[in-house]
């Protein structure tokens, strides 16, 4: 039986992949299904520079809002809601978009893969969430060196997760992937200088937008303060700016430094990813 096409646009962090796909869902009469791992959470609009209002009424856009931000959304949520969304586009003769910078998140759109139903473990997330990526990719190591050598090390997430898995299983097992859908890949990778200059321009036009005023929000709604600097570079630092930790400037330079640090690691992720897929 033949797969259903779906088109995919992956690439770093501000490269532009939102702007690309609204541009081809207007042309070819497409829906957008968010793989942001951070836009799933209500209340992260301008950190996670989420799609407009005036964006998703002109083109319909899947996987936004789905969950508080106080609780931690699984790629194993993520997936049900994501085919749900695609199964919902192919029955109106539409052709789904899958626009994101998180690679957990495509991999489990385009793949048949079983993932390990290990429940997560406050205590041990607890214990580990003070640690460096270095000091946690240690410990995976020795837990389950297998999986140590084809995982993010200076992601921390998903470091405790493998833990996580590898302590309750006693390793992390090795995943079959089976192709879901015929994908039509288009991945962004904008010179380095046209990148640093987007992740710079996009981070002012956070803070003019009202950046500091929705993590003044997140603090007002009781979301933990450990929780907070989970979010992501743009929630940590002007929340240590809020609290006299860092300057304005330090603040930004951080936000900028730690972007660009991060769209190296996905644009290495993707050309694994893509070129194992062969998908060109």
């Amino acid at each position: 039986m033949a797969r259903a096409h779906i088109v995919v646009i992956a690439g770093p962090t501000a490269s532009g992949k939102s702007a690309r796909a609204l541009r081809l869902a207007h042309k070819i009469g497409g829906e957008i299904v968010s793989a942001d791992s951070r836009q799933i959470y209500k209340g992260l609009n301008i950190g996670t520079a989420k799609p407009t209002k005036r964006e998703r009424r002109s083109v319909h856009h899947h996987c936004i809002d789905l969950a508080s931000p106080k609780k931690t959304y699984t790629v194993n949520e993520y997936q049900k809601e994501a085919l749900s969304a695609i199964k919902k586009i192919l029955a109106k003769f539409k052709v789904p978009i899958i626009v994101g910078g998180t690679g957990f998140y495509i991999d489990a759109i385009l793949y048949d893969t079983a993932f390990p139903k290990v429940s997560p473990n406050q205590s041990l997330r607890a214990s580990l969430g003070g640690r460096t990526p270095k000091s946690l990719f240690e410990m995976l190591k020795k837990l389950d060196p297998a999986r140590a050598k084809n995982i993010d090390s200076k992601n921390p997430r998903r470091l405790i997760r493998a833990i996580e898995i590898a302590k309750a299983l006693g390793s992390v097992p090795a995943l079959v992937k089976t192709p879901r859908f015929d994908a039509k890949i288009i991945l962004l990778n904008p010179p380095k200088a046209k990148l640093q200059k987007n992740i710079a321009r996009r981070t002012n036009a956070m803070l003019r937008a009202g950046l500091l005023d929705e993590v003044r929000k997140l603090v007002r709604t009781s979301i933990p303060r450990a929780r907070i600097l989970e979010l992501g570079f743009e929630y940590k630092y002007p929340l240590l700016y809020l609290e006299h930790q860092i300057s304005k400037d330090e603040m930004i330079t951080k936000i900028n430094t730690e972007n660009w640090r991060y769209a190296k690691r996905q644009m290495t992720w993707f050309k694994k990813a893509f070129a194992e897929a062969n998908h060109g």
